[in-house]
């Protein structure tokens, strides 16, 4: 269910909680093909299912910056800032991917609110997500989102 947050001040009392998880979503080769024509990104692990079958992990994998750019779309299931006239993507600060995320693979995602600091064009919020892999010791990605939510 989407966590509604109506103020700056709502999100500061929510720091350091875990928000989530997201329903799972399947990460197939279709949607992996896709991203590779998007992005030029067409190296034969994420590609070429017959090659990558004999590869270090015996399926083709979803790039890591794939399943990075999921995040916006888990981001819509987990929250929903009722303030503000616009968010602004600010950047990222760390980011990492500790599992590779085979074909047919299911993610779903957690958010936990790190810091709302305000600035002159709003209120900047790093979000940190962890972006699960079922079945998985490790997560498929962890990273932190910066927004600015513009006054």
């Amino acid at each position: 269910m989407t966590r509604v947050f109506g103020s700056a001040e709502e999100i500061r009392a929510a720091l350091g909680e875990d928000i989530g998880p997201t329903e799972w979503f399947t990460v197939d080769q279709e949607r992996i093909n896709a991203f590779a024509e998007a992005t030029g990104d067409r190296q034969w692990i994420h590609t070429d299912p017959e090659r990558a079958a004999n590869g270090p992990f015996g399926s083709t994998i979803a790039h890591g910056f794939l399943t990075l750019s999921l995040i916006p779309f888990f981001s819509a299931q987990l929250v929903r800032l009722d303030f503000g006239s616009a968010r602004i993507n600010y950047g990222l600060g760390k980011v990492r991917f500790p599992s590779p995320v085979p074909v047919g693979s299911r993610l779903r995602a957690r958010a936990t609110f790190a810091e709302a600091k305000d600035s002159a064009a709003g209120v900047t919020v790093t979000t940190r997500y962890t972006v699960e892999l079922e079945g998985a010791a490790k997560p498929a990605c962890v990273a932190e989102t910066l927004v600015v939510v513009a006054g």
